[in-house]
């Protein structure tokens, strides 16, 4: 199955590239020791993302955002590997996330001028590359609620 297959759309719903590793790391959970699977929680709850649109603050789609949106998750290092499952797509970056992003990023936006793009990530200098290119960005807590610490083991 390719990277579009898994979880592509015709261009026509929003698209929403998701930083996997920032995002899994803006949540104190033990994320550390075992990267993989803590992307792999991630790449479980973005199925809902998909089908409904990332969420506010409280915990609903602004109207504006409402489902359904293309996920991306970009995974880089440990994470490579992750499958894809239906709704999210999974790109795993063969060097630097952020660079993979910027230019999926670019890549989308070249091919569909004027699509609604936006980057989920916390990363100030990822942020600032993707809003040049006409891409807008969320928070993390929009596809990553808080969650408490989990138990050690």
């Amino acid at each position: 199955m390719s990277e579009r297959d898994a979880g592509g759309t015709d261009g026509r719903v929003p698209l929403l590239v998701v930083d996997a590793a920032n995002v899994v790391g803006s949540v104190p959970d033990g994320w550390w020791r075992d990267r993989r699977g803590a992307a792999e929680r991630l790449r479980d709850s973005l199925v809902t993302v998909a089908q409904h649109g990332p969420a506010d603050r409280a915990g609903t789609p602004p109207p504006s955002e409402a489902g359904p949106v293309e996920v991306v998750l970009v995974v880089e290092g440990a994470a490579r590997g992750v499958a894809p499952v239906p709704g999210v797509r999974v790109v795993a970056a063969p060097g630097s996330g952020d660079d993979r992003i910027v230019a999926l990023v670019e890549e989308e936006l070249t091919a569909r001028p004027g699509r609604d793009c936006r980057v989920v990530t916390a990363d100030r200098g990822l942020r600032a590359r993707v809003l040049a290119l006409g891409a807008g960005v969320l928070g993390p807590r929009t596809v990553w609620p808080a969650r408490p610490a989990r138990p050690e083991n």
